[in-house]
């Protein structure tokens, strides 16, 4: 039997639906909304072939019907969470930016600690903001606990959070595969990572001790409140900025500032420039900067 003749359902609903320039605008300005992510006329085909994974799951066969769906009074709140995470980009390493890290651990920590007694007096709070996989927060909580062992009562939290259901059930497992952790040095490897058998051989899995260091959450950057109650010490907001156009950067970044304690810390992607923003924040090296 050829192909032409097979009645195959998937199939069909996978190739049949085509989104309009109407439909495209729509979806657009509703992700622009919801998430800050500005998807110009250019990302049509991106965002339809993104969006098809959605069609193909709920079993419809054009973007009209998923717009009458996601847009509908009863399924909008929990549908805007699925279409997000087919949406967005998840993409993240292990010791990213390395100098971040070596930066962190040098000037930051010794100065918190040492000057205002962070981690000792008070909890020592840190946040990353879109912790995608989880590859970041896992990286930060390796850093605090070498750092830990020269100050025995050093006391710290690691807050984990994205926009992402998907991407965050993948972080609160904390299982990868082996060539993910290339860039974490071997000794830490040892102390920190341990190796799947049986199904998971190839695989690797975070230590318990270092997972139960980090609460992971969703949060959207794009809220007012992010509902922490906490101030921050140190806030990781990598590569995420590059998305936002300059208004929407200015709104997140002042948001985030309003979590930050007096002297604490900002860091940012390689590729990210808060030029021409009006922050509250001093740059004391490449993309690190320090509250006023």
């Amino acid at each position: 039997m050829t192909l032409m003749n097979v009645d195959n359902t998937s199939y069909k609903k996978a190739y049949a639906a085509a989104l309009s320039d109407k439909e495209f605008r729509r979806l657009s300005e509703f992700v622009y909304e919801q998430c800050g992510i500005r998807m110009p006329r250019t990302k049509k085909t991106l965002l339809e072939g993104r969006l098809r994974k959605r069609l193909n799951a709920l079993g419809m066969e054009s973007f009209e019907e998923y717009c009458g769906y996601l847009f509908s009074p009863g399924k909008i709140a929990t549908e805007c969470i699925h279409m997000i995470d087919v949406v967005t980009t998840n993409k993240t390493d292990f010791f990213r930016e390395p100098a971040h890290f070596d930066y962190l651990l040098q000037k930051v920590l010794p100065e918190l600690v040492n000057i205002h007694g962070l981690g000792v007096k008070t909890r020592l709070n840190v946040w990353s903001t879109a912790c995608s996989t989880g590859e970041e927060p896992y990286t930060l909580a390796m850093v605090l606990s070498e750092f830990a062992q020269a100050f025995s009562d050093l006391r710290f939290y690691i807050l984990a959070s994205d926009i992402s259901t998907r991407a965050l059930e993948k972080a609160k497992c904390g299982v990868y595969e082996h060539e993910s952790i290339e860039p974490v040095p071997m000794a830490l490897r040892k102390k920190y990572l341990l190796r799947g058998k049986d199904n998971q051989k190839g695989m690797v899995r975070i230590a318990p001790e270092l997972r139960s260091l980090i609460s992971f959450r969703r949060i959207n950057l794009m809220d007012k409140d992010y509902g922490i109650g906490e101030w921050v010490s140190i806030v990781f907001c990598r590569n995420v900025l590059i998305y936002f156009d300059k208004p929407t950067q200015e709104k997140v970044l002042s948001n985030l500032c309003e979590t930050l304690i007096q002297g604490g810390y900002l860091f940012t992607g390689h590729s990210e420039t808060l030029q021409g923003l009006k922050l509250p924040l001093t740059n004391v090296a490449t993309t690190i900067y320090r509250k006023q």
